[in-house]
């Protein structure tokens, strides 16, 4: 790979640098005990660039996918990564050398690359329907092999999703089905969106389409037992910005936040709009109906984190800094406001619960935040050295620290047994060691995450620092285990 540009050597250095190499590892060596009862897929994807980005304006958002997948049966772990191969990829390894401006800019992407596919498929996992998919908001999901990690493709779902496809689709418990969205569904930087149901089968059900107050980034959104809500938040998108040198991604102060409140089985017409003071929201915990009023818990900041002003201009780190909080909207109020309050000082990403209880209140939920409660010059990064579990009944925080350097990802929460409590299991997640410049694989007794990892299962080389997780249960899912 040939050197990056000076502005984007960050994303090239420590564990965000990519690696060249695809493994299948048989066995991994593991200290602890793995419980017998843990038997199925954790599967990760981030961003791991093939070549060197084209311009000073990259962003690691924009990065490759690479997804590693570690397949557990029989107290014993196996591994194996591969990049998807999407059309961008191949297009890129064909040439060798970048092609695409980050997000697809075609002020700075090669001729060649333009009017070619610019899907990364970098961002989540989700497995539904007995396919596996890499998402990534701008292109529709991507389709590999659960065993083998082999690419399949873009899926347009008998051509109805033709565009775009959030990377964080929900899935209903109770109906099996999984909702999502699109945002600029046109088109970059246009404001038009859409909201669709997949069937347990993969079958689009319905989609319909409405406007956003203004072009913005939506990364995010919930779902409750009766309505689906759409935040829509000041970072907004322009090509016409991006064409003047300019971020595509920029933070607007001066815009308001916004959030679509609709009531499921009903026609988007009847969508109802609340605002609030500029903030923004990269991802939810959950939300649920509680009686006249719908209850979110998001990870919220003041400003975008990661992202600069319409100028180009770095944000306020502390002003970047995600906490737990609590939305409350009063659907039995005349008023578009809606009420945020701030539950946990941690500065903390990357929520998950028992996802169970999805749509429904849940009692617990589990996130990765920085030790101390004072922010850090860079606390908007994902540098987070410690892995909490909050209880909403009593307010109490669990948490497990790692030694100094490391750095934990997001955990995934797999249940003891189908019947199992709310929160009875297991979390997963894999850890970059700074000194040996490697990862390992961690899992928790979820009731008990302040005790530490009661296994971990060692890698020899990096996992570099991804974004979501997904994890599959069944014997099916653990053919990797015979690599």
């Amino acid at each position: 790979m040939h050197p990056p540009p000076p502005a984007t050597q960050h994303f090239f250095t420590g564990n965000y640098a990519p690696i060249n190499t695809e493994h299948d590892i048989p066995l991994l060596d593991v200290s602890g005990h793995i419980p017998e009862a843990l038997s199925g897929a954790l599967y990760r994807v981030g961003p791991n660039p093939q070549y060197a980005p084209r311009d000073d304006n990259y962003h690691w958002f924009s990065g490759d996918g690479m997804v590693h997948a570690f397949f557990i049966a029989n107290g014993q772990v196996s591994y194996r990564n591969r990049w998807a191969r999407t059309p961008k990829w191949e297009l890129e390894h064909q040439a060798g050398r970048a092609l695409f401006g980050s997000f697809g800019n075609p002020a700075t992407s090669d001729p060649v690359a333009l009017g070619n596919h610019s899907g990364t498929a970098n961002t989540s996992m989700v497995w539904h329907g007995g396919r596996l998919f890499a998402l990534e908001e701008s292109h529709q999901p991507f389709e590999l092999d659960s065993q083998t990690l082999a690419s399949k493709g873009h899926q347009s779902f008998d051509g109805q999703i033709t565009s775009r496809c959030t990377a964080h689709p929900k899935a209903d418990p109770a109906t099996g089905e999984l909702h999502f969205f699109a945002y600029s569904a046109e088109g970059p930087g246009t404001t038009g969106m859409l909201y669709g149901v997949l069937d347990q089968h993969c079958k689009v059900r319905s989609l319909q389409a409405f406007d956003a107050p203004y072009a913005s980034m939506m990364h995010d959104f919930m779902l409750t037992q009766k309505h689906v809500l759409f935040p829509v938040m000041p970072l907004t998108i322009s090509v016409e910005r991006a064409m003047q040198g300019k971020p595509l991604l920029a933070w607007e102060a001066g815009k308001r936040t916004h959030v679509g409140v609709l009531q499921r089985g009903q026609p988007v017409e009847t969508l109802r709009w609340f605002d609030t003071d500029a903030c923004h929201v990269f991802h939810v915990m959950n939300a649920w109906d509680d009686g006249e009023t719908v209850v979110a818990i998001v990870m919220q900041a003041e400003v975008a984190p990661g992202l600069p002003d319409e100028q180009g201009k770095p944000g306020d780190p502390q002003a970047m800094a995600a906490r737990l909080c609590r939305w409350t909207f009063d659907l039995a109020s005349a008023g578009r406001d809606f009420q945020r309050e701030y539950l946990d000082d941690l500065v903390a990403e990357f929520p998950r619960i028992d996802e169970r209880y999805t749509g429904r209140r849940n009692r617990y939920g589990f996130y990765i935040c920085h030790a101390s409660a004072c922010p850090r010059d860079d606390a908007e990064s994902i540098l987070y050295d410690s892995l909490a579990r909050f209880d909403f009944d009593t307010g109490q925080r669990q948490i497990y620290t790692l030694p100094a350097g490391d750095v934990i990802s997001e955990p995934v929460f797999v249940p003891r047994a189908d019947d199992a409590p709310e929160a009875d299991g297991w979390l997963l997640a894999v850890v970059w060691r700074a000194t040996e410049n490697r990862s390992d694989l961690l899992i928790f007794d979820a009731t008990d995450i302040a005790a530490g990892p009661q296994a971990l299962a060692h890698l020899p080389h990096r996992v570099p620092f991804g974004f979501h997780g997904s994890w599959r249960s069944g014997e099916a899912a653990t053919g990797g285990a015979n690599i």
